[in-house]
This record gives structure tokens, sequence and C-alpha cells, in this order.
């Protein structure tokens, strides 16, 4: 049973952890972490870039601007013509909804594939507890320091964590995440994953 130790918040150890290998030693589907990091990145698209198409969401007059015949011009019908400058758009893009699904069970063995990944590629730590005083910046760098981690790195906890989740605001490549939270983008994202022991259990309760 694969196993990695616990970390205090000054990097010393205080214990070990064993991992269930059903959730961070399971076959690698990467077909699956592909599907999943697309749906993720799909539903996340606004979707709204939008044209006019059609001639009632145009402003203008719908005149013929010369007779058929006798000007010696090509034929027009309207200025609001889509070859006239100011005329509708053809094909344009419209408001639209990019997501799509995937079933539960094939999600589910996504995120067990992306966290055998990490274990394998030692991008884990965990820590005993992760305690700020205060809901300050200050305070996470240097937990982050402390620890020796790098610019990109993921917190997943047991439960909400207030205080840590507000002092890591403004550090952009720095994210708090909820054992309910972990998804598959964004443990490919971050460098390191430092999870609590709690949300370790948790993580293995949520994908057994």
């Amino acid at each position: 049973m694969p196993q990695l130790d616990v970390l205090d918040g000054e990097n010393n150890k205080v214990g070990d952890i064993s991992f269930d290998p059903v959730v961070f030693d399971a076959k690698v589907n990467n077909h699956l972490i592909k599907q999943c990091v697309v749906l993720q990145r799909a539903t996340r698209r606004l979707g709204t870039a939008s044209t006019k198409s059609s001639y009632g969401q145009l402003s203008g007059s719908g005149k013929k601007p010369w007779r058929q015949k006798g000007t010696g011009r090509a034929r027009v019908g309207k200025t609001r013509s889509a070859i006239w400058r100011g005329g509708l758009t053809i094909f344009g893009p419209t408001p639209r909804d990019y997501s799509f699904k995937m079933n539960k069970k094939a999600r589910r063995q996504a995120l067990r594939s992306a966290l055998t990944e990490c274990f394998r590629g030692d991008h884990i730590a965990v820590i005993d507890k992760i305690v700020l005083d205060h809901p300050k910046t200050k305070e996470a760098v240097g937990v982050i320091k402390a620890l020796g981690l790098p610019e990109k790195t993921l917190f997943v906890t047991a439960g909400k964590n207030k205080n840590l989740e507000l002092a890591v605001r403004n550090l952009p490549t720095v994210n708090v995440l909820p054992v309910e939270g972990v998804n598959v983008y964004d443990l490919l994202f971050h460098e390191k994953i430092v999870c609590t022991s709690e949300a370790i259990k948790g993580l293995e309760e949520r994908l057994k």
C-alpha cells in the first residue's frame, strides 16, 4: 500500500499515511483525463459571441435604393443586404452553450487517474493541518515558503478553511479547494497538491 510522510507547518515529519490503491494507484486512462479537461474548459466558455444574422435585428430602412432597371447599376433590393457595408452577417456566431456531458462513472475514473498520476509523479504532499491565525496573504506566503512549495500550489482541505481561502486570493497561481471541489483540471494545472490528512480520507471515501 503506497505511503507518504505527514508534515507539520514547519516541514517536519510528524507521521505517515497510507493511501488506498483503488484511488491513488489506479489504472491510468489518459483518454478520460483529456475528455474531462475538455469538458471543464468547455463548461467555462461563455459562448456569448453574437452577430446580427437576420433582417429583424438590423436597424434601417428596407426601401429599394434605386429602381430596378435603367440606372446601369446592379439590381439591389435593400441596403441591409449581407454584401453591403452595415448589412447582416451570414453564418456568423450566435450565443451557444459549449458544455457537454460525461457520465458519472467516467468522471470518477478520470479523477482517480489524475490522482494516480499526481501521486506517481511526487506531486502530492500531506500536512497534518493548515491553520492561519488571520486571513492575510503574508501568512499564506509564510506557509508556502516553510514547506518549500512552488508557485502553482493547490491546497485541498476536508472542509471550508475561510482564513486560508481569503489569504491566497491575491496569489494568482495558488488555490484552495474542499474535497468535494477537487477536479481533474486543477490537479493537472498545479505543480504541487497539498492535502490535509482528513482531506486524503475524504478523497478516498468520495472515489472508492
